[in-house]
């Protein structure tokens, strides 16, 4: 059979696929490499001394639903959500119209009893000159002193009951029990206000206050894990609004008594200082720590993954990805790490570098990346 194939056809056919696999390993070797990257992060170091964590929320100690004995329709509010009261200052009043007309005829009575009484007084006076002349009897005598000692009596009775009028009138103003701020305002100029009530159409608190000094965190701490807390352990707090810092503080109490549903024991701390920003009822993270910290280790580190050190040249050094490219960044290390984490204050917080980098990277050098662990 005739072969049309030139014989120079498979030669070509064998050129042609060394070409080809040449091309593709050289379009594989300029290919940038693929490297896994993780994240700089910022660590505060007491969590390396901590001992225990938990979570909890701030709690203001002092606390009080402020109302009055007194009911009646609210007339004046002069405080809002936030203001900040001293003890004893006025923050509402309701009518008091009644309460003064009370106290008005409370103060009629007195003087109509004193009246009575300086009449019966000077009767007796009269009775008892009489008496020792034998103008009258001595139940006549008998009846002036009774008299005289109703009359005192109703004096006493008519004073009470004008005690009770000013108290009544006194408790028409509602005055701030502490030093504090207010939490929250829960009635309105108009509203009816009745002590300890319930009704849809009634107010009891006028405001919720908080003496702000008093703030501690309290913190739910595992039955099991109690043994390691004892009264006046160092803590630091985390609070989740202001997440870049750390409040130092210490265990105040321990409550003697277990939640049995939750299997834990509630502890109590108080910070160091209060900042301002610290607010009731904001989310709270305690680690217990082993011992105080001193000022250097307040302060969060910047660090990295002991995984993303190499050794090259004779530097201990990280590569930073940036823009798909490779920067060696000298750690400034005398040996090798053996912690976990390594400090870098060169680097920035949520800056990338290379997890486990190969001896053959260099600075400068293009790669494609993947997130590493």
């Amino acid at each position: 059979m005739p072969s049309f194939i030139p014989q120079s056809w498979p030669r070509r056919a064998a050129l042609l696929v060394l070409v080809i696999a040449l091309v593709a390993g050289i379009t594989q070797w300029m290919r940038p490499p693929v490297v896994q990257t993780t994240t700089v992060v910022s660590v505060f170091p007491s969590q390396a001394l901590s001992v225990l964590n938990a979570s909890g929320y701030v709690v203001a100690q002092r606390k009080a639903a402020v109302s009055t004995k007194a009911s009646g329709r609210l007339e004046w509010l002069g405080v809002a959500e936030g203001s900040t009261v001293r003890r004893g200052d006025v923050i509402a009043r309701i009518e008091s119209t009644e309460l003064q007309a009370q106290l008005n005829q409370a103060k009629a009575q007195v003087g109509l009893a004193q009246a009575e009484l300086s009449d019966a007084q000077r009767a007796f006076e009269r009775s008892t000159s009489l008496l020792a002349k034998n103008y009258i009897s001595k139940a006549s005598h008998d009846s002036a002193l009774a008299r005289l000692e109703k009359a005192a009596a109703s004096v006493n009775a008519a004073r009470a009951a004008q005690q009770v009028s000013q108290a009544a009138l006194l408790q028409a103003e509602i005055r701030a029990p502490f030093d504090g701020v207010v939490l929250t305002k829960n009635a309105n100029v108009g509203d009816n206000i009745t002590p300890f009530s319930s009704a849809a159409d009634t107010k009891g608190a006028v405001v919720v206050m908080a003496d702000m000094s008093t703030l501690e965190v309290e913190a739910d701490v595992s039955e099991s894990s109690t043994a390691k807390i004892v009264v006046g352990q160092p803590v630091e707090i985390g609070l989740d609004a202001v997440p870049n810092e750390r409040f130092p503080g210490k265990v105040a109490r321990m409550v003697p008594t277990i939640d049995r549903a939750k299997a834990t024991r509630l502890v109590k701390l108080q910070f160091d200082q209060i900042d301002p920003r610290v607010l009731p009822d904001m989310s709270a993270k305690v680690s217990f720590l082993q011992r105080p910290l001193r000022p250097e280790e307040r302060l969060p580190q910047i660090m990295i993954n002991r995984a993303a050190v190499v050794e090259q040249d004779g530097q201990w050094r990280a590569f930073r990805v940036v823009d798909n490219r490779l920067e060696a960044i000298d750690l400034g290390l005398v040996e090798e790490p053996k912690a976990d984490l390594v400090a870098a204050p060169m680097l920035k917080v949520g800056e990338t570098v290379v997890l486990r980098p190969s001896a053959g990277l260099r600075s400068g050098q293009s790669v494609r990346r993947v997130t590493g662990s």
